[in-house]
């Protein structure tokens, strides 16, 4: 489970986040939850996140161009894996990752090992192939919703299901709402504000 604001002190070390990218993944699917919580550690919060290669140390390609050099993989103790979307509907990224079986053990390792597992828009389908979502509320981009239904997911259309172990967010920008949900869970709702008034977004009513 995510800390709750009381647990996040002194007596325990930051959140570890990393957030595992891969050719083809969809950049504000990765880079817009990576400044929340960026921010949100500037601003005090008890967590760090890093941008880490599905496969390693290397230069990734985004679905739109944009190069980003990481310098490790995803760590064996970090506390939350998140994935990105990306190439579910057009054979590049999501699905090449699915096809190379890498990424879905890396998920399904990390789970095993008590670690927290989320997905922003269709990096849901990454979890499913994990064997992560079955019988579980989550969700993703519209678009994917019949795929990830089909993949035994409980899907709900929202902008971000926390089932505890299990995060997800829906298409793209949704990423943001999960991040400042992140971000209120680990260090309270003050932060998460502040973060919301930096970035100047209007977090989304979750009902």
């Amino acid at each position: 489970m995510i800390r709750p604001p009381h647990d996040a002190g002194r007596d325990h070390p930051p959140m570890r986040i990393d957030i595992v990218i891969f050719d083809g993944f969809d950049e504000l699917d990765a880079i817009a939850p990576y400044e929340v919580l960026r921010t949100a550690e500037q601003l005090g919060a008890p967590l760090h996140a890093e941008l880490v290669g599905a496969h390693g140390a290397g230069t990734v390609t985004a679905s739109h161009g944009t190069r980003i050099v990481v310098d490790r993989g995803p760590a064996e103790d970090a506390d939350l894996l998140l994935v990105p979307g990306g190439g579910w509907f057009h054979g590049a990224g999501v699905r090449d990752e699915i096809e190379r079986g890498v990424l879905p053990r890396t998920l399904a390792a990390a789970r095993d090992a008590g670690a927290i597992v989320g997905s922003v828009c269709t990096g849901a389908m990454l979890l499913a192939a994990a064997g992560l979502v079955e019988g579980r509320p989550a969700t993703t981009h519209h678009s994917a919703f019949e795929d990830l239904r089909t993949a035994g997911a409980r899907v709900v259309e929202a902008r971000f299901v926390d089932d505890g172990d299990l995060v997800t967010a829906g298409g793209v920008t949704s990423g943001l709402d999960l991040a400042l949900h992140i971000v209120e869970r680990v260090a309270g709702a003050s932060i998460a504000a502040q973060v919301s008034d930096e970035i100047e977004y209007e977090r989304a009513a979750v009902s």
